[in-house]
């Protein structure tokens, strides 16, 4: 069974400048109790594609094609209504990246936790729902008698936790968690990641946990999509993602990270900026930046091809991966495109 089915996912921002194709042509899956990280570099479309699920775009934001099923029903063709009233928060609620903007700064904590259940729950009173925003507060590990504090009173973690508890209130099917520990130090970061993966658990509450972080999506989720200039590049098993990935990105991301098994503790970075989604170029859009990129990568946009069961990458190069990895681990493999990128900057601003 499958919770959220996304096909040719197409989101678009109308600007000034033209369309910026956030999202174009995102396919992916969440099955129940299940936690699908969306990992990719600030930029890839990640919050487009969870806040289109949700239908929570900002007023230039708009669906222009593909589908978002939820339990087979296609949430595309819902009205404003009906997802208000049926879709989120009920079955799918969000954490947002920053907390304390996810929170009304003139209400209570509690206030906002029990005007989320009533919403959903009309037969609820008050004090049913109070007392279930507390159960969720001790569960997090804060104290219930700080529920009636305001956001602002709250530290970062511990409005992390306040917003997970608001989160999980009405007892959603899936959770969208945007960079959940974004700002916050390592020990809490763990602690967050720990305290939802517990709750997921006893909740029986799927999750779709957007980060830029390697190490955050190798620990904590069952499969793993990467994305790229609004495509996943590559999708898998968290396993497979993590030590034996066919696209050069996907490498790239993983030499970035620190590794305390590896032989090496040389961070290799991937060179070169996220590329201008207004006019997308036909081709490869990591070809710029990829060391491995030939001709047809500039000129071919590549289809997703199938490696094993649940292992898709879009790369043209692909099955070429056991060299791709022997050779993306190596530092002047990556050096001579920083070099060339550092030329090309110096060129152009030299003619200005």
């Amino acid at each position: 069974m499958t919770l959220i089915r996304l096909d040719g996912l197409k989101t678009y921002y109308r600007t000034e400048e033209g369309d910026v194709a956030a999202a174009d042509g995102v396919s992916l899956s969440v099955s129940p109790n299940e936690t699908l990280g969306l990992v990719g570099e600030s930029g890839s479309g990640k919050t487009t594609v969870a806040k289109s699920i949700i239908r929570l775009l900002p007023d230039n934001g708009e669906i222009v094609d593909g589908t978002i099923e939820y339990r087979d029903e296609n949430v595309t063709e819902m009205s404003m209504k009906e997802v208000r009233r049926n879709l989120r928060w009920k079955e799918i609620s969000m954490i947002p990246q920053n907390a304390m903007n996810g929170f009304d700064p003139v209400q209570t904590v509690c206030d906002q936790i029990v005007e989320a259940i009533r919403a959903h729950e009309p037969d609820t009173s008050r004090a049913e729902a109070r007392s279930r925003a507390e159960d969720l507060f001790e569960e997090l590990g804060l104290d219930a008698e700080r529920i009636d504090d305001y956001p602002h009173q709250f530290s970062g973690g511990m409005a992390q936790r306040a917003m997970i508890a608001l989160a999980l209130a009405v007892s959603p099917s899936v959770v969208l968690a945007d960079e959940p520990t974004t700002a916050l130090d390592v020990v809490i970061q763990d602690r967050i990641l720990g305290t939802i993966s517990d709750l997921q658990e006893e909740y029986d509450t799927a999750m779709i946990l957007i980060t830029h972080d390697m190490s955050v999506v190798s620990e904590t989720c069952d499969r793993i999509a990467v994305m790229y200039g609004g495509r996943v590049v590559e999708s898998a098993d968290a396993d497979t993602i993590i030590r034996n990935p066919r696209h050069p990105y996907t490498l790239g991301l993983r030499n970035a990270f620190p590794d305390i098994t590896a032989d090496s503790q040389e961070l290799i970075s991937i060179p070169g900026t996220p590329p201008e989604l207004t006019d997308p170029d036909e081709g490869c859009r990591f070809a710029p930046r990829c060391p491995f990129a030939e001709e047809r990568c500039w000129e071919e946009t590549p289809e997703p091809e199938e490696f094993g069961e649940g292992h898709v990458v879009e790369c043209h190069r692909a099955d070429e991966a056991d060299l791709l990895r022997e050779e993306a681990s190596k530092r002047e493999t990556w050096q001579e495109l920083r070099e060339q990128a550092e030329r090309a900057a110096f060129d152009g601003g030299s003619d200005e």
